[in-house]
């Protein structure tokens, strides 16, 4: 890719956009956007497309540098004093069980009779209620070695607004997946894999995520794997 129209290109087709579909979303006619296909995206605009796609302005204009930001660990207040450090938290006796789900045809049901105990006092301090929590598993290997395949995850469901950085479960089409989360230009939502060099970004604008039926289920705020096999 030796421009930045070039680049722009690629970045439509990775996030499923036809140049016409570019071309309304942006209020210009497919004719501007060929035109960038061939002499480059105009400086003036750069900075604007750049942040659309989630992308550094740098390599969109030259190709060079990374392709992505780092995401930002976002500030966070100080937590309240509590008699135990949050690690001890999980000493406590009182326990929350929370229940096991499955996806099955599409939607999240219930595993009858099977919970996941999660300390209590533990889940108050980050201000999530037993009710709204559910735990699902992992479902792919996007986010390793973070979350392996298979990890237990706790999922607050009342928790949906999107901070950056975090890490949520959400629906696509049917499909369960674990992502972290960013807002792009205009709404566009960005999913980030922590392997990223085996899942790049994916963006989807509002329109695109109606279509495709893109829905947050909440933010994990607990999980719990064993290691795949003893050393040798």
């Amino acid at each position: 890719m030796k421009t930045s129209g070039d680049r722009l290109k690629a970045l439509l087709l990775e996030c499923n956009l036809t140049p016409s579909d570019f071309a309304a979303q942006r209020k210009i006619t497919p004719q501007h956007v060929n035109n960038w296909f061939k002499r480059g995206v105009p400086q003036a605009r750069l900075e604007e497309i750049a942040e659309l796609f989630c992308v550094r302005g740098r390599w969109l204009r030259s190709g060079e540098g990374p392709k992505h930001p780092t995401p930002l660990t976002p500030a966070r207040s100080a937590p309240a004093a509590t008699p135990l450090p949050p690690p001890l938290l999980a000493l406590d006796t009182d326990m929350a069980h929370l229940p096991l789900h499955h996806l099955e045809q599409g939607r999240l049901q219930a595993l009858p009779g099977h919970y996941q105990p999660v300390p209590r006092r533990a889940m108050e301090a980050l201000q999530v209620t037993a009710e709204k929590a559910i735990c699902l598993g992992m479902p792919g290997n996007n986010m390793a070695p973070l979350l392996p395949q298979g990890t237990l995850l706790a999922i607050d469901r009342s928790f949906t607004r999107i901070v950056e950085g975090e890490c949520y479960a959400l629906l696509h089409n049917g499909r369960l997946r674990v992502q972290h989360l960013a807002l792009g230009h205009n709404g566009t939502l960005c999913l980030h894999s922590h392997d990223r060099l085996n899942h790049p970004t994916e963006r989807y604008t509002a329109y695109q995520r109606r279509v495709q039926n893109v829905e947050i289920l909440g933010w994990v705020f607990w999980w719990s794997c064993l290691r795949p096999a003893r050393p040798d």
